[in-house]
């Protein structure tokens, strides 16, 4: 069977017979050539073409998040302070944990029209578990510290008026942070305070806050 007499043979000449005799005048290198390299061309493409796997991270287990070992944050963000004396509802009140005297007496309803707000220290700040005691005007009490007790960092009284700085002086009551300056300042001025009364020649301090002092200064 020659080229031409296979080419014009119709379908029903293609019997395995005819196959063969095809196959033998290609030549069976030629065939077997030809069928190796449509295999490898099937599996480059298949190569080529298949999904990618999927990264390391996807394929790891998701664990569940044990709520009691769960990273949590130990700062506290409120404190509980004791508001007492002349304000609208006296009583343990909750504010934030950076508040300060302001906030608990606003937390406490606000300062009565008869609150002494002079004689304490609105810009202090509050610690956990303090008391705050508003005074009424001419209310002669013993001042209560803003920190609560056993707080290291509250200075201890009677506080030296010679040694003291500004802001163990600023903890007094009625004692803001620029008369504590000029106490300072008259200090470095004039020298050692003497007397107790000697806070009259501080700009800010008369006899009345002299007298809620007295108790609690010494020279």
């Amino acid at each position: 069977m020659n080229e031409w007499s296979v080419r014009s043979a119709g379908a029903d000449e293609w019997s395995p017979r005819a196959v063969l005799e095809w196959v033998r005048w290609i030549g069976w290198r030629r065939v077997l050539g030809g069928v190796v390299v449509i295999a490898l061309a099937a599996f480059v493409g298949w190569w080529l073409l298949r999904p990618a796997p999927p990264a390391p991270d996807a394929v790891l287990p998701t664990l569940p998040v044990d709520a009691a070992t769960a990273p949590s944050s130990s700062a506290p963000t409120s404190s509980l302070v004791h508001v007492t004396g002349a304000v609208v509802s006296p009583g343990v009140v909750e504010v934030d944990a950076s508040a300060r005297v302001r906030d608990a007496i606003d937390a406490a309803g606000g300062a009565l029209g008869r609150a002494d707000l002079e004689s304490i220290n609105l810009a202090a700040r509050v610690d956990d578990g303090a008391q705050i005691h508003v005074p009424a005007i001419g209310e002669i009490t013993t001042p209560r510290l803003v920190s609560p007790v056993g707080d290291p960092s509250a200075p201890s009284l009677p506080i030296d008026l010679n040694v003291a700085d500004e802001t163990a002086l600023d903890s007094l009551p009625g004692i803001g942070p620029a008369t504590a300056a000029a106490i300072v300042e008259r200090r470095n001025q004039v020298g050692r305070f003497v007397t107790v009364d000697d806070l009259l020649d501080v700009p800010g301090i008369g006899p009345a806050k002299v007298e809620v002092l007295r108790d609690l200064v010494r020279v």
